[in-house]
């Protein structure tokens, strides 16, 4: 087989899904749990299907996801050809810039392939957020002048 390319490691990261929709909330400092335990997707690869549990965490702010739209959202996910890492940083992704959260965690529990059993897990803060735009932007924290 040949090795791996750029062309697998972006596979699945911008293709079109459905859009994630949202409710205005009302209640502060609250999270919300969804689990979605039919999780599929195939390896880009090898065409071969995996399959996992997702695991979505967050505090939300001014909205929430709509479970419907996030299940079918979710469902979209079973042709694509993404890498499981890739899969669970674009499900963070797309929640954060659907719902703006206050603080949002994606886990994915794979079943095992080859014997090995994999865990990624994908964490946004509101925070963490801020130091990153700072170091890209070349502060540091520092204001400019």
């Amino acid at each position: 087989m040949p090795s791996y390319t750029d062309a697998h490691a972006a596979a699945g990261i911008d293709a079109r899904l459905p859009a994630l929709e949202t409710w205005p909330n009302k209640f502060p400092g609250y999270e919300i749990t969804v689990r979605f335990p039919e999780y599929t997707s195939v390896c880009p690869k090898t065409g071969l299907p995996d399959y996992g549990t997702i695991l979505i965490q967050y505090t939300p702010d001014k909205s929430c996801l709509e479970l419907k739209a996030l299940k079918m959202y979710l469902l979209a996910y079973r042709n694509l050809g993404i890498f499981y890492e890739n899969a669970v940083n674009r499900i963070l992704r797309d929640i954060v810039a659907a719902t703006h959260p206050v603080q949002c965690r994606v886990t994915g529990e794979f079943t095992p392939r080859g014997g090995l059993t994999t865990t990624v897990e994908a964490r946004w803060t509101r925070t963490r957020a801020r130091e990153v735009r700072r170091t890209r932007n070349g502060t540091n924290g520092r204001r400019s002048r």
